[in-house]
C-alpha cells in the first residue's frame, strides 16, 4: 500500500485505515521500531491487565482456592531435571 506523508504541526506522518489498523489489532498506543532502514509499528499489549481486579473478585467470592494440593511430592519434581524432559 503506498501512502503520502503529511505535515502534522512540526512533524511528518501517515494516515492509517481504520481497517488496517483493526486487522493489526491496534487501539490506541502503539510501539515505534526502526530496525534496518524499516519502520515497524506494533501494538502496545497489556496482558495481565486486569488481573488485579479479578483476583480480587475471586478471592471476595470464595473462589480462589488452589487446585493443586500445597503439599508436593519432591520425587516427582526431580524427574523434570532428567535430561530427557
Amino acid at each position: 500500500m503506498e501512502m503520502d506523508i503529511i505535515k502534522i504541526g512540526n512533524s511528518k506522518g501517515i494516515r492509517i485505515p481504520h481497517a488496517v489498523l483493526r486487522q493489526c489489532g491496534i487501539d490506541s498506543k502503539v510501539e515505534l521500531v526502526v530496525e534496518d532502514n524499516f519502520i515497524i509499528i506494533k501494538p502496545v499489549r497489556t496482558p495481565r491487565q486486569g488481573w488485579a481486579e479479578a483476583l480480587e473478585l475471586m478471592h471476595k467470592n470464595n473462589d480462589d482456592i488452589l487446585l493443586i494440593s500445597e503439599e508436593i511430592d519432591n520425587e516427582t519434581l526431580e524427574v523434570w531435571d532428567e535430561p530427557n524432559y
